[in-house]
């Protein structure tokens, strides 16, 4: 068997060619004169557990078939030991004793190492062994299933170290080993023998140690999309009515602003599993969960609900009769309960490796795939099925003339995606109540509603009566449907945790970031499913979802790959502290405290008066002033506020 020929692959993608030396019953592998990276090894052994297939010429398998399992009495196993103490580093020969498969014992010889010098660039070894699984130093313990060390014994020739003839064992990482250019059959081993006191004291400051738990690495490129995103939210929130283009599209379409609420489901579902990579135990995991979900429920109804009323009014407080139940958090919270909760129900397979094939990471996840599935059944049986009748509503605004009035929407249909007669509308309706839905839907910047579309107007005096009508971007049956975005950013970071690799991570990104945008543009022309923020159709999900993914891609070779990390600093710090930024900037929080120091009047504040005087006298148009002051003075500021919040280690986590 020794002059076999044979190929081993791990699980982790490297392969081992080499001289096949036996394999026991374990199926452990050993194998000599292996070739690694341009390395020639003297002897290596491959455990089972981590070997992805091995290959073996065909005349030994036929070899195999023929001969007898057992061997013949007699012939049995030599187990040699010999001494080390050549000067000349020849090997010295010895004696040993072996027992045969069949039970009979037999002779055998074994060859001692041969001494070898060491050399100023390190500890040059004729034997080398190499394992791999995990292995100990101190008190703590590797836990990475393909790490790769190099083990080798030796006899001291340091007085201070050991004393003569005592054999001592160490080992390397294999990314530390260099070739010795002088021997071709010698490693260079880059350290030195290190001295037994030494030993001894680092064991013993291990063991009086607490283990440390070493801090992940963040995802550089997933901190500046969410940056990106929550800056995108200021952008569109604060400017959008001077530009009606970055703003809500007013119902089908898809402006600049209707890509943020699916960009942070994306962000939140791709940050679970290497947030669950990092937790052990189950019922920690949904502990976390459950927290984190109702914190994200109290800031939601807190900030969304009608509580807060800045930066605009200095009053607070809610009449709890027209409270609102639904907002951008709360969606957040509902989709990352249920995404998270599939992913605690299937964590076993973070710890698995990935089959060889395409598709293997899609069958490694199968059940989260069959949640959305039964995810968008229930929700597109849903919205074509429901029958919507007739219904009535009083106008609130008591800035209309019609304050007070009982208007009634005609209906009668059944699967319609219009503003009045959809099954969304009519299901948040009956469930929440039409004076807990939100009052200033986009529908009316529609044409249908004003003449100043798509901005804000007076309405037109044949306008219909749902233009009055409160509605619910946020609700329940959409809802539903959000919880896809987070289902396919999920997957994408299922890719970054198993795939090992620049290029298959990219390469599986990009087309299926391609494949979602290009199904939701052909779904959305061709008539057959309109691309809707306000009802989160399935055109909509795939368009989104496909552009977060490609936006995402462009980020990680940016960032990740080519370390072009420093113009995007702002958003990083912004992504690592985005609830601060959230809460302060996009919901207007920081605006209002400010606002409340006015003088005189309480339209002379401070940030009325940098609006006014700083950008729009000097720039002599609104719309221009307004969109400079919310990059400079909103987000740029608060780019740099997160960056000195981040120098100083102080983040705002949920």
């Amino acid at each position: 068997m020794a002059t076999v020929w044979q190929l081993v692959e791990l699980k982790n993608g490297e392969t081992y060619n080499g001289h096949l030396v036996n394999c026991d019953t374990w199926m452990n592998i050993h194998l000599r004169e292996v070739i690694l990276n341009f390395l020639l090894l003297i002897l290596i052994n491959v455990e089972a557990r981590i070997s992805r297939y091995l290959k073996v010429i065909d005349k030994v398998q036929e070899e195999t078939k023929t001969r007898s399992d057992r061997k013949p009495p007699g012939v049995g196993r030599g187990r040699g030991r010999g001494r080390d103490d050549n000067a000349a580093g020849r090997p010295s020969k010895g004696t040993g004793r072996g027992v045969d498969d069949g039970g009979s014992k037999g002779g055998g010889r074994g060859k001692g190492v041969a001494g070898s010098k060491s050399s100023g660039r390190g500890l040059c070894y004729e034997f080398a062994f190499v394992g791999f699984g995990r292995r100990r130093q101190g008190n703590d313990r590797i836990q990475n299933p393909f790490s790769t060390e190099v083990c080798w014994t030796h006899t001291s020739t340091q007085p201070e170290a050991l004393e003569g003839g005592d054999r001592l064992t160490e080992c390397c990482d294999m990314t530390d080993i260099k070739e010795d250019v002088d021997h071709h059959r010698r490693l260079i081993l880059p350290m030195e023998a290190p001295k037994l006191e030494q030993v001894e004291v680092e064991e013993e400051e291990n063991r009086a140690k607490p283990q440390q738990i070493s801090k992940p690495k963040r995802v550089a490129s997933l901190d500046i999309f969410r940056g990106l995103t929550v800056a995108l939210m200021i952008l569109v929130d604060d400017a959008g009515g001077e530009w009606p283009v970055i703003g809500h599209a007013p119902w089908n379409g898809c402006n600049l602003a209707d890509f943020v609420m699916p960009f942070f489901l994306f962000i939140v579902g791709m940050a679970i599993p290497l947030a669950f990579k990092r937790i052990q135990d189950r019922v920690t995991a949904i502990k976390k969960v459950i927290l984190r979900t109702l914190k994200l429920l109290f800031w939601g109804l807190l900030l969304q609900g009608g509580f807060s009323h800045a930066p605009n009014k200095l009053t607070y407080g809610v009449d709890m009769k027209k409270i609102r139940w639904c907002g951008i958090l709360q969606r957040i919270a509902l989709a990352y309960l249920v995404v998270a909760f599939v992913e605690i129900a299937t964590r076993n397979s973070l710890t698995k490796g990935l089959l060889p094939g395409k598709l293997s990471i899609f069958k490694l996840y199968f059940w989260h795939w069959v949640v959305g599935a039964c995810v968008l059944t229930v929700y597109l049986g849903t919205l074509y099925g429901t029958y919507v009748p007739d219904w009535q509503f009083t106008v609130q605004n008591t800035d209309s003339a019609d304050f007070g009035k009982v208007l009634t929407v005609g209906c009668n249909v059944r699967g319609k995606l219009d503003p009045p007669c959809n099954a969304v509308g009519y299901i948040d309706r009956k469930v929440l109540g039409i004076n807990h839905m939100y009052p200033h839907p986009a529908w009316k910047r529609s044409k249908a509603c004003t003449n100043s579309s798509p901005h804000e107007g007076p309405f037109r005096a044949d306008a219909p009566p749902w233009c009055w009508a409160p509605f619910e971007p946020e609700g329940i049956l959409s809802s539903l449907s959000a919880i896809l975005s987070t289902i396919f950013g999920v997957h994408f970071g299922h890719v970054l945790v198993h795939m090992k690799g620049h290029s298959p991570r990219l390469q599986h990104w990009t087309i299926m970031g391609l494949g979602l945008f290009i199904l939701g543009i052909i779904l959305h022309f061709t008539d057959a499913i309109p691309l809707n923020k306000q009802l989160y159709t399935l055109s909509y999900v795939c368009v989104t979802s496909g552009a977060a993914a490609l936006v995402f891609s462009a980020f990680y070779i940016l960032v990740d790959i080519w370390n072009f990390k420093h113009p995007f600093l702002p958003l990083e710090w912004i992504g690592m502290n985005a609830m601060l930024v959230y809460v302060m900037a996009a919901e207007g929080i920081f605006a209002g405290f400010v606002n409340g120091w006015y003088y005189d009047d309480p339209r002379n504040t401070l940030i009325h008066w940098i609006q006014k005087h700083i950008f729009i006298n000097v720039w002599h148009s609104r719309r221009v002033g307004i969109l400079l002051y919310v990059i400079f003075a909103e987000i740029l500021f608060w780019g740099i506020v997160a960056g000195i919040l981040h120098r100083l280690s102080i983040y705002w986590k949920l």
